[in-house]
């Protein structure tokens, strides 16, 4: 936890984004299923 290098830094950061873009992924796919499942009117 200690390691305060650039390039650990670096690692963290790009963890921390690949994982909250992971989360948005689903969080629009799930968001896109629930209206299309929700609008049969717009179907026709």
């Amino acid at each position: 936890m200690g390691d305060r290098s650039p390039k650990a830094v670096q690692k963290q950061a790009t963890q921390k984004q690949s994982k909250n873009k992971a989360q948005q992924q689903q969080k629009g796919q799930a968001l896109a299923a629930k209206q299309a499942g929700n609008n049969p009117k717009r179907t026709k």
